[in-house]
């Protein structure tokens, strides 16, 4: 069986995570209308809705919500607990054996095991270009379906998972990976109908999955309508008729249309009415804690980024941002200023360190000007922070981190914010490499371990590593680490590797995020799960 050890590990994170989370709202207990639709603010996704390549929040709410994959994250604590999933067993941290439950795709078809293989080698193959294949790196064969070195792919499946029967499939991996199960509640783990593979574009226009909800239509730039699925085999079924996603530019615009009864929910409260939104709101605002973490990556394609002294010029920046007067002032303490790059909701056994930062986290101006200094100067004499400009609140603690920075360095052309009109836009130019300079960067975790806060955005050629930055150093400890079964052994080797990151300043942490939704008289049961995603399922509507 699994090793007890790190079924523990995440255990101990989800229960912090589930004494750190407080959810306003109704208790639940009233019936509600199982037929009423709710209405939701929402932006549009980045890429199709296929599961292995959706990346970024506004894609993944939507994925979580019509699919299910072996594993699922508890809406409270975290805890990856087993959904299609009978058992996952092993006896090596290497070779596991997965038998999945009775299940159908809302188009009829069973769940079976080639739904599970057939859709992990489709993620996998190079020729596919999905964003989320690396999470497929660890099964045997990786490097022949997308291999990293620019040749050819000389395979189209992974050698390393193997279908038994209807409800069994293997899984080899290249090397001991102790989390593996827990990481598989990740939507890129989802299945997929015969449906997906026989008329893709078809699919993709109005894909199918095997979750709680159906999409019954797509306007890009306006609508998304999803409806409950009456005949869902889950357990978790909807308690709504579903839920119609309205796309909106500025959520500013979509808090005046919740407060004017135009609108059920706002997952994101703008910063700008954070000073109002307990009066407005009373009990129908959440703030709550959630595994999210804010930074400032860098391009290090950029020779200007990439270059002796760059470290310096990092860590001058970081010390040039007054952290505690903008999560202060800015986010009406919605925001904890960072001081590691995990979350606290890890806890200290799964791998938080508050303090881990040090002095490089700490506001000093005079230090700040002398590591910008000995590092060679600002590249270009300025630095233009990106962001996009239609979601988050962005530009009013973008424009506050360059006060900070101008004001720390005597010099009010040193920091610029620099806008992109959509979230979609400005995830293209990143994924285009075309930053010249920090950009926004945030994580929302995967599944509550220090490995997703650091592997994801950090490892070499990872899949959120967007900055592209690459050290052995700290790629070889997190292959000891993900091989380690002993849980405190674990632990220390990604805070290891954490150093690294630290060292080398690979990119600023600014702050910890709580998550924050707003919510109309007509919800109840409203809460937000630790990644701070509205659980659509559970809300009750009248």
């Amino acid at each position: 069986m699994r090793g007890a050890t790190h079924a523990k590990w995440a255990a101990c994170a989800a229960a912090v995570a589930l004494a750190a989370t407080a959810c306003g709202g109704d208790d639940g207990d009233s019936g509600g209308d199982t037929s009423a639709v709710l209405s939701s603010s929402w932006g549009d996704p980045q890429n199709p809705l296929e599961p292995a390549n959706t990346n970024e929040v506004q894609g993944g709410k939507v994925l979580d919500m019509i699919f299910r994959s072996l594993k699922k994250y508890d809406p409270e604590t975290g805890e990856a607990k087993d959904m299609l999933a009978e058992s996952i067993e092993t006896t090596d941290s290497q070779n596991f054996t997965v038998k999945i439950k009775d299940w159908t795709f809302s188009n009829g078809e069973k769940v079976t095991a080639s739904s599970f293989v057939d859709a992990w080698n489709y993620g996998a193959s190079l020729k596919n270009n999905q964003k989320n294949a690396y999470f497929f790196g660890y099964i045997e064969g990786y490097d022949k379906t997308h291999p990293e070195d620019g040749s050819k792919q000389t395979a189209d499946t992974l050698s390393g998972l193997k279908v038994v029967d209807d409800k069994t499939f293997t899984v080899k991996l290249n090397q001991k990976f102790s989390t593996f199960p827990e990481t598989l509640g990740y939507p890129a783990y989802a299945p997929l109908p015969k449906a997906f593979f026989d008329d893709h574009d078809a699919w993709l226009s109005k894909p199918v999955g095997n979750g709680p909800y159906t999409i019954d239509s797509y306007a890009k730039g306006s609508q998304m309508s999803l409806r409950a699925w009456n005949d869902y085999p889950g357990d978790d079924k909807a308690q709504n008729g579903g839920v119609d996603l309205k796309v909106y530019t500025d959520n500013n615009t979509a808090y005046t249309d919740l407060l004017a009864g135009n609108l059920d929910l706002v997952d994101d409260v703008p910063a700008a009415q954070l000073k109002n939104v307990e009066a407005d709101l009373g009990d129908r605002y959440l703030n709550t804690p959630a595994g999210i973490i804010q930074t400032l990556a860098f391009p290090f394609y950029d020779e200007d980024w990439d270059k002796a002294g760059t470290d310096k010029v990092r860590t001058g920046l970081s010390r040039a941002i007054d952290r505690d007067q903008i999560t202060e002032t800015i986010f009406q303490k919605t925001r904890t200023p960072a001081t590691d790059w995990t979350s606290p909701v890890l806890g200290e056994e799964g791998g938080f360190q508050e303090g881990f930062c040090g002095d490089a986290c700490e506001y000093d101006p005079a230090a700040a000007k002398q590591l910008i200094e000995e590092g060679g100067g600002l590249p270009g004499g300025q630095v233009k922070i990106t962001y996009n400009a239609d979601t988050g609140s962005h530009k009013e603690w973008v424009d506050a981190v360059c006060n900070s920075i101008n004001n720390a360095l005597d010099n009010e052309k040193a920091c610029v914010g620099n806008p992109v009109g959509t979230f979609a836009d400005f995830r293209s130019q990143i994924t285009d490499l075309k930053m010249s300079g920090p950009f926004r960067a945030g994580w929302q975790m995967d599944y509550p371990l220090i490995q997703n806060f650091l592997q994801p955005l950090y490892y070499t050629n990872a899949s959120s590593n967007d900055g592209k930055w690459s050290n052995k150093e700290f790629d070889d400890l997190v292959d000891q680490a993900n091989a380690e079964t002993d849980t405190a052994k674990a632990v220390d080797l990604f805070k290891e590797a954490e150093a690294v990151v630290r060292d080398n300043m690979a990119a600023i942490p600014l702050w910890y995020q709580n998550g924050s939704a707003g919510f109309s008289e007509r919800l109840s049961n409203v809460k937000l799960n630790p990644f701070s995603v509205p659980v659509y399922n559970e809300i009750k509507v009248g």
